[in-house]
């Protein structure tokens, strides 16, 4: 380990770009942890003799173009479904966005150094609040994109939460300081001359960690209650958008969603993008005829008959914002239905994806030939942000659609706590590596909520996801299944739920002044 240190030392930029690289291996599909933990420990180790605080931020950045390039490859994959433009653009992006993402390790090495420089027990913890403050930057500086945080690497197998069953007392950001604060530790095992006993200390604590059952609070398992019917289609994402295959895509959906037993309540949950219908009255009637189903009210009689009696439909659609005679904007959005057809409720997503959902700078890119991923001339709007669908005997249901699942701290109406969080999601734009990372993220949001998520996507992963976290039953990528069963129980709101990012800044803050006080001891 010492030597493969001093060969960091001598090859330190190309170094913490390895380094980015190696630690993005401990997320889903890899999910190797112990490379996570090596390129964290990496980095510290460059950081440690960069010489001033500019080496130490160019040392940040280039971990953070590694990092975010193997972390967020699956993005290159959408612009394959996308004829307006080359797939090869699709590199150029994930690249380019990692340019910018790599500027929160940058900040975060960088502030690290100026705390506390050359002592390494106070740059260790000087690095974990820092680390943590970043990444919650990163969650919604320019709109927020927090994708794969630290903390992913922490989660356990699909049965158990692992080390990630820490985060209703942490959160995510304080528990990827966490993460970074154990790649430290074997840093000091190996950096530093010290006991034999104490190295063994060092190197066996993110081992234990890591490896170790978390406690958590127990989930009563549910034997009675609101059941659910998840639907995943698998419709291919070329296929999704045809008019001609709306009929077939439809009869899809129907015959995975049997009716119901007499007596029995159920919720019926459908993938984003599941429904091409306009369901709301009172467009002008050439939105309609453009459409599958001329009429609003017979599109959703045909739903509602569908869910079958005794069943609310939650399903992605989009609904137009009319100005004047024309739609000057789109939502996208869940609509609750009963069997009879009526609305029971709706929500709109909140947090749009760049470029995928609207065009920033409409004017300037249009005319170079840019255009948004997602088919159509109109941009989305945002909706207000979380809220809770009362659904009445069907329960208190929060939505977050598609990528809105991975904001902590963001996805719960903390005033109207739901009973579980629906998750729908087009997944099909991302190939076989960006659905399992999505699925981590939703498992990252049930533990610290205490909430069970219920993932329904086009072409998978869709899942059960219980409060604490464990994965109760799924459906594979690229397979058509119905998964059923009852609705998990949640759990009482955890002191995440309670107090949001700020427990996660607490913990940087407690970190940080630890830094601060182990720097004054070693200069005396």
């Amino acid at each position: 380990m010492r030597r493969a240190l001093a060969l960091f030392h001598s090859h330190p930029r190309l170094a913490a770009l390895l380094c980015g690289a190696l630690a993005a291996c401990g997320f889903e599909p890899i999910h190797l942890w112990p490379l996570t933990l090596l390129g964290l420990m990496g980095l510290i180790a460059v950081t440690a003799r960069a010489p001033g605080w500019k080496a130490t931020a160019l040392a940040g950045w280039l971990f953070g173009v590694g990092h975010f390039t193997v972390g967020n490859s699956w993005i290159a994959t959408a612009f394959t479904y996308q004829a307006a433009m080359p797939a090869w653009l699709g590199w150029v992006a994930v690249v380019l966005l990692s340019f910018l993402l790599a500027a929160y390790p940058a900040l975060a090495a960088a502030a690290a150094w100026l705390i506390a420089r050359d002592r390494p027990a106070a740059l260790v913890l000087a690095f974990a609040g820092c680390w943590i403050v970043t990444e919650w930057l990163r969650s919604w500086l320019f709109s927020g994109f927090s994708w794969n945080p630290l903390a992913a690497a922490a989660l356990g197998p699909f049965g158990h939460p692992g080390l990630a069953g820490a985060l209703p007392w942490t959160g995510t950001y304080a528990l990827s300081g966490i993460v970074m604060l154990l790649a430290g530790s074997l840093w000091l095992a190996a950096a530093q001359e010290q006991p034999v006993w104490r190295r063994a200390a060092l190197i066996a604590l993110p081992v234990v960690l890591f490896l170790s059952p978390w406690p958590a609070p127990s989930v009563p398992a549910a034997t009675d209650g609101l059941r659910y019917t998840i639907v995943q289609p698998n419709i291919p994402q070329e296929q999704l958008n045809d008019p001609a295959m709306y009929q077939a895509n439809f009869i899809r959906l129907a015959r995975l969603s049997p009716p119901q037993l007499p007596g029995q309540r159920r919720v019926l949950l459908w993938p984003e993008s599941g429904v091409p219908d306009y369901l709301r009255e009172g467009y002008p009637d050439r939105y309609y005829l453009d459409n599958y189903a001329a009429d609003p009210v017979l599109a959703r009689r045909r739903l509602g008959g569908a869910a079958g009696a005794g069943t609310v439909l939650l399903t992605g659609t989009t609904d137009l914002e009319i100005r004047g005679n024309r739609a000057a904007g789109g939502r996208n959005s869940v609509t609750a239905l009963d069997s009879a057809g009526a609305i029971a409720g709706s929500y709109s997503k909140a947090h749009l994806v760049p470029f995928g959902e609207y065009l920033p700078m409409r004017a300037a890119l249009t005319p170079l030939g840019l255009s948004r991923l997602v088919p159509g001339d109109i941009d989305f709007w945002p909706g207000p942000g979380p809220r809770t669908l009362d659904l009445g005997p069907w329960g208190q249901v929060g939505v977050q659609i598609c990528y809105e699942i991975i904001f902590s701290g963001q996805v719960v109406d903390r005033a109207h706590r739901p009973q579980f969080i629906f998750n729908p999601s087009n997944d099909g734009w991302y190939g076989a590596s960006g659905p399992p990372q999505f699925l981590a993220q939703a498992r990252l949001r049930a533990i610290e909520e205490g909430l069970p998520v219920l993932r329904a996507t086009t072409t998978g992963i869709s899942a059960a996801i219980d409060a604490r976290g464990r994965v109760q039953t799924f459906a594979p990528h690229g397979l058509a299944a119905r998964l059923d069963g009852i609705v998990p129980q949640a759990l009482p709101p955890t002191l995440f739920a309670r107090m949001g990012n700020a427990l996660a800044l607490c913990w940087a803050a407690v970190f940080l002044a630890a830094s601060m006080v182990a720097s004054r001891r070693i200069r005396r």
